[in-house]
């Protein structure tokens, strides 16, 4: 049984006299324990609202609605009251937000933010807290971590802001750690370093990790698993070097070619995907990608595509996907109409470390 397994996740925004927003819409994948999940797409397209939810902390109004699944554990998540997920939240899953200086309290020191959730979930006090937290603070590479303790968020660099995040969320060795987009605004050289850090913690602890960002460079290098979402769904679900290789889905063909490439050809031009993500029922009368794709049919419109299950192990929400290249149209088709919740993905080894994605060489080629 998978860690989490979130299951046809829905969350919707009512507005007055408005038609209301579907953030989320029938949201599946599953988290296994040690595991490196990947959350990706555009701005819009659902991925922070999906963590959000998980975690119980949208923000409560009379027009939100969320529905589904979030078994973590055996435990639905979302049938929680407020105080069962507080207890949950720090000790068994925690999260990693993506703006360090607004997560943290600029009045309070950075020792004692720490030491609030060793408090709160190890029932550590007084010297034996501020002991632990300057070893959080040390795990985490932030230098003389006695003295910062002491300071302020404002008296740290972004970096060390976000090793701070990242010492709060480890605090209590959860099973589960969600980051979203842990490394923006930070600059090349800290956001490798905040990776490989994450890449660590994984690595000893066994810690499953969530990673929502829509840098495919840091997938190529973290994920283990990838779900590209659009328009508040998942259209395709894969491992990651057969996702990077063959994607099957137009949006992620649109995606990866949309990214700058070091071995690209002087004054050779990007890719990008036409058009922008729709925000109200993109799904209501077919493809919400359609209006976008390059590969649009009669059958995109009307009905919204269902997720099946290919050959290799992956899936994908689309009635005409690229192709595969070597194989038959025959062999290339789905085999059946799957739940989201019960697709497995083919396995395959490890790839390189993050960066620009690199077009596979002639020898990797199927």
């Amino acid at each position: 049984m998978a860690l989490l397994e979130v299951d046809d996740l829905s969350v919707t925004f009512a507005r007055r006299n408005q038609r209301a927003v579907h953030a989320v819409d029938g949201v599946s994948f599953s988290v296994d324990a040690g595991e490196v999940v990947g959350l990706v797409g555009e701005s819009g397209c659902g991925k922070s609202v999906t963590s959000l939810a998980i975690m119980g902390l949208l923000p409560k109004q009379p027009g939100l609605r969320v529905g589904g699944k979030a078994v973590f554990d055996g435990t639905d998540l979302l049938q929680l009251d407020d105080r069962s997920r507080r207890d949950i939240r720090g000790r068994d899953i925690a999260m990693i937000f993506q703006d360090p200086l607004s997560s943290l309290n600029p009045v309070i020191p950075i020792g004692l933010q720490v030491t609030e959730v060793l408090t709160r979930h190890r029932g550590m006090k007084g010297d034996a807290a501020a002991k632990e937290a300057a070893q959080l603070l040390d795990r985490v590479g932030i230098p003389d971590p006695k003295r910062r303790l002491k300071e302020y968020p404002h008296q740290l660099s972004g970096g060390m802001r976000q090793r701070a995040l990242i010492a709060m969320a480890v605090a209590c060795q959860p099973r589960l750690l969600i980051a979203d987009e842990p490394t923006t605004a930070l600059d090349v050289t800290i956001q490798a370093q905040i990776l490989e850090l994450l890449k660590d913690l994984v690595r000893d602890s066994g810690t499953a990790l969530v990673m929502i960002t829509h840098d495919l460079g840091v997938v190529a290098g973290m994920c283990d698993t990838i779900n590209v979402l659009y328009g508040g769904r998942v259209v395709e679900t894969a491992r990651r070097r057969p996702l990077f290789r063959e994607p099957r889905h137009p949006y992620t063909v649109g995606l990866l070619g949309s990214v700058p490439r070091l071995d690209a050809g002087r004054g050779e031009k990007l890719n990008p995907i036409p058009g922008s993500v729709r925000d109200l029922l993109p799904w209501a009368d077919g493809c919400a990608f359609a209006p976008r794709c390059t590969r649009r049919v009669d059958a995109c419109v009307g009905q919204p595509p269902e997720l099946v299950l290919a050959h290799d192990g992956r899936s994908y929400r689309c009635v005409n996907p690229a192709p595969v290249p070597g194989l038959t149209p025959a062999e290339a088709a789905p085999v059946t109409v799957a739940g989201a919740a019960d697709v497995p993905v083919a396995d395959e080894p490890p790839a390189p470390a993050a960066g620009p994605v690199p077009a596979p060489r002639e020898e990797e080629k199927p």
